[in-house]
């Protein structure tokens, strides 16, 4: 096959097909195709590049040049200019100076930020998601063929146990003591079920994993499958991501006509087939009991524990429930071996980590990077520093869920274990950034206004905590707070993280422990001065009101 000289990538995400990115990239395979240019230039529809101010927007390599916004008009000219004549055409450009971290192996040509260590990301933006023959020229499905044909399940069991793999929905667990608890258990039928109910605010990195690489998700479920004697997946997917679930769907489709799913797979004797499930908008079904629970026509509600999924899980079968940014790591574990994921990360946490990076920095978007690495280097690097005039005063790591990480933290390494040893965690992987303007108060009201909302209302503790915790922060804000405001709010943290059902309600709990345990002077403040330090909150009885 001839090696393209050039490639083109027209920006897919839902804004820019609203935008008319279709009829750019039908107008750019026309072009190409007239111009005679079709041997030597691949053009494909990739996800969100992170320029929502120039869409659709056209990126043309190994120049590295940006065109943004293109209409099919402009297609003649970018071609004739670009590809055919080998210059850039100026008019057509897009400006330099908001491009975003989502597409950082980009950014990185232009000099925005360090190149990426991508593991989980090595095929996003490069290859057409919508087309299979993209991802097997990428050595798609070889991983899973060989595993198949050459392997043992015990063998891809051991390769995922050695290389220390930990769950990335929040929790942490290793990953191969799941598995292997599903292989374990009694029974003939099984079930793979990934996890992409990714419904935690701020958070969107399996999105784009999935948007962008939808095949390398099916692949990791198959090898998975096969590992604990399961012939059949599901994947729960968030609602609202409907590009995501088209691109999975079509994945699928294609997988199946060329015999990658299905009966018989690589000619062996391994039978497996996937479906995709899209949620209900229900927070609580990221919860993977309430997960199952949906995924069975119920209410999305938690199971009591035990039993555990790994024995009674999916219609009472045993079910391996995994994440997607966890079994995007599958593939270049069995593939590459675990000595080499290990040379990524720490010791304890090995691997690489995807974060979204929003709040008050210049640079927002989703970032790879090793575990390990420090809150203080992401804002500085990545996220290119704080705005001008914001100083950093916290970061919340997980979503609405996550730890509330003050200045004194930032140079705590981002790993399970360092976090855990200093009173906060992980989570997710969001990162908002927050300045000196964000009252801690506020924030804590906004989250626990967001939990109340959504607690599915099964348990006390989660169902009235969240209403009491609520109530009392608008009354903090509003500056009427009581003395014994901060007392009650420290009783209900505690019952919530203790005495709650499920994972929503302990979780809950955590930023309204953490803005307590790290900021409790300000809480303090608006109860003993009236005032809020941060001049964020609005009330009678507050001096400082300012603009929301």
């Amino acid at each position: 096959m001839k090696t393209k000289r050039a490639l083109v990538l027209v920006s897919g995400d839902e804004q820019s097909l609203a935008a008319g990115a279709r009829a750019v990239y039908a107008a750019l395979r026309v072009e190409v195709q007239r111009r005679g240019l079709a041997d030597e230039v691949a053009v494909a529809l990739i996800g969100d590049v992170g320029r929502h101010d120039v869409l659709p927007v056209v990126l043309v390599y190994p120049e590295a040049v940006v065109y943004g916004p293109v209409t099919a008009a402009a297609v003649p000219r970018l071609v004739e200019e670009h590809l055919y004549k080998g210059r850039v055409a100026p008019e057509l450009l897009a400006p330099l100076k908001e491009l975003s971290g989502r597409i950082a192996w980009f950014a990185a040509r232009q000099g925005a930020l360090p190149a990426e260590q991508r593991l989980l990301l090595e095929r996003a933006g490069r290859i057409d998601p919508d087309e299979i023959d993209d991802y097997l020229m990428a050595d798609g499905y070889t991983t899973l063929g060989r595993a198949l044909t050459e392997g043992t399940p015990a063998a891809v069991l051991a390769e995922l146990e050695q290389a220390g793999l930990r769950g990335r929905g929040g929790a942490g667990f290793p990953t191969a003591r799941k598995l292997q608890h599903v292989a374990q258990a009694r029974g003939l039928v099984k079930y793979v079920v990934c996890n992409a109910d990714e419904s935690e605010p701020g958070t969107f990195k399996d999105r784009l994993l999935m948007e962008a690489d939808p095949h390398a998700l099916l692949e990791a479920m198959a090898l998975c499958a096969f590992a604990v004697g399961a012939r059949e997946g599901y994947i729960y997917v968030r609602g609202e991501y409907r590009l995501a679930q088209r691109r999975l769907r079509r994945a699928i489709e294609q997988a199946r006509h060329l015999g990658l799913l299905g009966r018989g797979l690589f000619g062996t004797g391994f039978d497996f087939d996937v479906h995709v499930h899209a949620g209900a908008g229900a927070y609580i079904c990221g919860e993977e009991t309430a997960l199952l629970e949906s995924l069975e026509g119920k209410r999305g509600e938690p199971r009591l524990r035990p039993p555990y999924p790994v024995t009674h899980g999916l219609w009472g079968r045993p079910t391996a429930v995994i994440n997607v940014e966890t079994l995007a790591n599958v593939v270049p574990i069995v593939r590459n071996g675990a000595q080499w994921y290990r040379g990524f990360g720490t010791s304890r946490s090995p691997g690489t980590k995807l974060y979204t990076v929003l709040g008050n920095v210049n640079v927002t978007g989703l970032i790879e990077v090793p575990m390990g690495i420090t809150l203080r280097e992401v804002v500085a690097i990545y996220a290119q520093g704080m705005q001008p005039g914001s100083n950093f005063k916290l970061a919340q790591t997980g979503g609405s869920s996550g730890s509330v990480i003050p200045a004194g933290l930032q140079d705590v390494p981002m790993d399970y274990d360092s976090l855990a040893q200093a009173g906060v965690a992980l989570g997710s992987g969001a990162l908002l950034i927050c300045d000196q303007h964000t009252c801690v108060v506020d924030l804590a009201a906004v989250l626990l206004n967001f939990f109340r909302r959504e607690s599915c209302g099964k348990c006390t503790p989660c169902r009235v905590g969240t209403e009491r915790a609520y109530q009392c922060l608008r009354r903090i804000a509003s500056g009427a707070g009581r003395p014994a405001d901060i007392l009650e709010l420290d009783e209900v943290a505690a019952s919530m993280a203790h005495l709650s059902f499920c994972g929503l309600g302990q979780t809950a709990a955590t930023p309204l422990r953490d803005v307590l345990r790290h900021f409790r002077p300000e809480v303090q403040a608006h109860i003993d001065d009236h005032r809020c330090p941060a001049g964020v909150c609005v009330g009678e009885a507050a001096p400082v009101a300012i603009r929301r």
